[in-house]
């Protein structure tokens, strides 16, 4: 293995530097020349394919910092339809022009299958990110448990899963934690935290609502914001109950905090919030508003006359408020956890290819008597029998669906993971640079202007001259 390439594909994370540094750094212990691919799978799409050599003469070059946040090669959404073999051909020709001989995919589950029909020319492997925190397995037989059965209408099928085990381990949790997701619960947390002042102040309802899709675990760590009712998208809500705790919250404290992750259903298994009919490049149903809807529903089930008895001098719509963490759950200098475990599965990721190994993921493990380790499953272990690879929920043994907080198990969990999660450097980052005079004089460095001058191409020859089963 004397050349590999490194692809950012997917939404941003906090962590994705981190990973590229931790990669590029055990490449330079083996003197191993790192490529990296601008743009994630789109640069390879471009018959230039724009590239940065990130180790010249096995020494990381300056803008490779692992605790910036996003990614110093750009990402897209943009991946290879494995039915279009001309396109699959073309690609191999040029990493094979480029000398490449193993490709680092840095992504989720669609980049997983962005990278497997590249597997069939040349080895690829998968260093994992996303902060949701879904791309593993509660346990290793669990892709086995869905089935698939015929829609009513005929159109289509409907999967569901049968014989979920009811009680897990955290030893048997494939791919423990993902890069990124550490940050994002650290950055939902303080922002709840902030907001329950504002609740608390004005005696007003507020409805938080936060990233992850149909996965709740970020959901599930905003815990440590101490909200008072936690909604995961993996557990129906019942309104009912719901109304009922919030109603002897507000009576005992005067205000009630409510975290909803962005999938959460209703007891008929619907999104709570509106869905919108568009859908992001990867395929993924853009989820709106499911804040708005509970604010929405609790609204008219309080009325109000509810409040203006308690001499609030607001109506319901005014008292109870939603606020959305948004992207900054994305962004920003990832905190040690993710920062340390990222250069790891980075490291991992080279250690993979020159082992030999292909279509593999990286993964992060614990166990009660080794903490956490490294290791790797391969990438259709995910797969259920119906080739699909599903995002991993929440396990209802971490949720206690009475309480609306993390059960003593899902209490377990996130310990293990942000217990240390926060370093000395990352409160010292903040004493030394969120006030820095020269913020307010100096104009945002950005490392995209810096890596621009860096960007090379192929040039010559082009994809016409396409040898026949090129295979890099």
């Amino acid at each position: 293995m004397r050349r590999i390439a490194i692809l950012t594909a997917g939404g941003d994370t906090p962590a994705l530097n981190a990973t590229i540094y931790g990669a590029v750094a055990r490449a330079n212990q083996l003197k191993i020349e790192v490529y990296g691919i601008i743009k994630g799978f789109s640069g390879m799409l471009n018959p230039t394919v724009p590239h940065v050599h990130l180790n010249p003469l096995f020494s990381s070059i300056p803008e490779l910092n692992p605790c910036m946040g996003g990614t110093i090669l750009g990402a897209s959404r943009d991946y290879i339809d494995p039915d279009q073999k001309d396109v699959l051909k073309q690609v191999a020709y040029r990493l094979q022009r480029l000398g490449i001989d193993g490709l680092i995919c840095i992504g989720g589950d669609g980049t997983i299958n962005g990278m497997q029909p590249l597997a069939q020319f040349f080895p690829c492997v998968l260093a994992p990110k996303t902060i949701d925190n879904d791309l593993g397995l509660n346990y290793l037989d669990e892709p086995n448990e869905w089935i698939r059965e015929p829609s009513e209408n005929g159109g289509s099928w409907n999967y569901r899963k049968q014989g979920e085990r009811p009680d897990i381990e955290l030893d048997d949790i494939i791919n423990y934690a993902t890069p990124g997701y550490a940050t994002a619960v650290y950055v939902a947390a303080g922002g709840i935290d902030r907001i329950r002042t504002t609740a608390e102040s004005h005696r007003r309802i507020a409805i938080i609502e936060v990233m992850g899709r149909q996965s709740g675990y970020i959901a599930l760590g905003s815990a440590y914001g101490q909200p008072d009712i936690i909604l995961i998208p993996e557990i129906r809500m019942n309104f009912e109950r719901l109304e009922k705790r919030v109603r002897e919250l507000y009576e005992l404290q005067k205000n009630v905090v409510i975290v909803v992750g962005e999938g959460v259903r209703d007891e008929n298994g619907t999104e709570l919030g509106a869905i919108s009919a568009s859908h992001d490049p990867a395929g993924n149903v853009i989820f709106s508003g499911a804040a708005e809807q509970l604010a929405d529903m609790l609204s008219k089930s309080f009325g109000d006359r509810y409040f203006l008895d308690k001499r609030r001098h607001d109506k319901a719509k005014s008292a109870i408020f939603t606020r959305k963490v948004g992207h900054t759950q994305r962004g920003g200098r990832p905190i040690q956890f993710d920062r340390f475990y990222a250069a790891q599965l980075g490291g991992k990721a080279v250690e993979l290819l020159v082992q030999g190994y292909n279509n593999s993921i990286a993964t992060l493990q614990w166990s009660e008597n080794g903490g956490f380790k490294l290791d790797s499953i391969l990438a259709n272990t995910l797969r259920d029998p119906y080739q699909n690879i599903r995002p991993r929920e929440v396990h209802p043994s971490f949720y206690d669906a009475n309480r609306f907080q993390p059960s003593k198990l899902g209490v377990e969990y996130l310990m293990k993971i942000f217990t240390n999660a926060i370093g000395y450097d990352d409160v010292e980052s903040i004493r030394t640079s969120q006030f820095h005079p020269g913020n307010l004089t100096n104009r945002y460095q950005g490392f995209n202007i810096a890596m621009h001058k860096r960007i090379e191409r192929l040039a010559g020859e082009g994809d016409e001259n396409l040898l026949s089963g090129a295979t890099g």
